[in-house]
């Protein structure tokens, strides 16, 4: 009984009831006070008169009351049955303002209980499944549409968690089965020589760093996700020479040139590390397939109040089929492959720009060399400018 007493249901019936009452008994009350005070109630008098015949033969005395007199008894009649009959209206309007009531309130809240049974058989692994509320464009329907955009938000998220674990698993199963086989054919067998135990022990330590790097790859993609940065006014000429900074010595020594063209004064709202991890993402792989000998360019400008971060390498270049794939977690081209690069640095890459409401571009072709644009929204952003700005 008290559940169903807190259910919205009661409370609109009792709510819709108890107005409907309260606004017929001010208005029965209202008419009863205007026709009392429109007529006099008093008691009337009786008096006597002779009766006598034409004759003029004495009959005794009969009661006699004035006109007056008898249309103030009708009103008091009259008022005492609009009385009665009022709080019997009362009560009757009551029983049926409740049934009244009731049915409305079940009508009102129908689509709110559509929305509540469909929500409840959704399950964590079936979001494909929406409400889709027909009716008119008011509060409940709006209501819906929320909740469908936030389960199609929902299915989003899982889709992808869902590929990531599959991904990562994938992506940690051959250095564990590396690890594994080493151990088992070398590293426990007494009859195995040192030189044998010293190249084992060497592939693990490399099975090893190739999983190290994935699993920061991987903290690195869900930690920009979390609410725990906080953006901040940063400088992005500042964030690339940071970066260009990291990676001047593996540069040095791998005989490759690092040329920067970047323009001081370059402000736009983000995190510093993340965005620094974003240009050192697209350096370190400029500088690791870049061949011996040649430049790599890390340039930063501005234009159309966009800010803009670009590095450019005469690595292998990239095929036009791959382009739309290249963003992708760990998709590796064929030069990466070589080296079992983990395939996560510029999906980091491309979730950090677009965390920071920017976008990224790459102009490549196989042969020459590839160019990766950064594109962030500066201090007053129009329309994301296109194409190469190092060209």
């Amino acid at each position: 009984m008290r559940l169903f007493v807190q259910t919205i249901r009661f409370r609109l019936t009792v709510l819709y009831s108890g107005l409907l009452i309260a606004s017929a008994a001010l208005l029965l009350g209202a008419i009863y006070y205007a026709v009392s005070k429109t007529t006099e109630q008093r008691p009337y008098t009786v008096e006597y008169a002779k009766a006598q015949t034409r004759s003029g033969q004495y009959l005794g005395k009969i009661p006699v009351v004035q006109v007056e007199e008898v249309e103030n008894a009708v009103n008091v009649r009259t008022m005492e049955t609009l009385r009665n009959y009022s709080f019997a209206t009362l009560a009757g309007l009551f029983l049926v303002a409740l049934v009244i009531g009731w049915v409305l309130a079940g009508r009102v809240l129908r689509p709110i209980r559509s929305i509540t049974r469909t929500a409840a058989e959704i399950q964590a692994t079936d979001l494909a499944r929406r409400i889709n509320l027909a009716g008119p464009r008011d509060e409940l329907r709006d209501l819906a549409e929320t909740v469908d955009t936030m389960l199609e938000r929902l299915e989003h998220a899982f889709r992808s968690q869902r590929q990531l674990i599959d991904d990562a698993s994938h992506e940690l199963r051959s250095p564990l089965a590396i690890i594994r086989a080493n151990l088992d054919a070398v590293l426990t067998a007494p009859e195995a020589t040192d030189e044998e135990r010293r190249r084992a022990v060497a592939i693990v330590d490399r099975a090893t760093t190739r999983m190290t790097r994935l699993v920061e790859d991987l903290l690195a993609s869900a930690r920009r996700q979390a609410p725990a940065f906080v953006d901040a006014d940063v400088d992005l000429a500042a964030i690339a020479n940071e970066a260009c900074e990291e990676f001047a010595a593996l540069a040095v020594t791998r005989d490759l040139s690092l040329r920067r063209l970047l323009r001081p004064g370059l402000s736009t709202v983000g995190d510093h590390d993340a965005l620094r991890r974003a240009v050192g993402n697209l350096i370190s792989n400029a500088v690791r397939l870049a061949p011996p000998g040649t430049v790599v360019t890390v340039a930063a400008g501005e234009r159309d109040g966009w800010v803009w971060a670009a590095v450019r390498d005469a690595g292998p270049g990239i095929a036009a089929d791959d382009r739309d794939r290249v963003f992708d977690r760990f998709w590796r081209g064929p030069a990466s492959r070589r080296d079992r690069h983990t395939g996560l640095g510029l999906a980091i890459v491309r979730q950090i720009v677009e965390s920071h409401g920017g976008q990224v571009r790459v102009f490549s072709e196989l042969g020459t060399g590839s160019t990766f644009v950064l594109w962030l929204p500066g201090p007053s952003p129009g329309e994301a400018p296109d194409g190469d700005p190092l060209d």
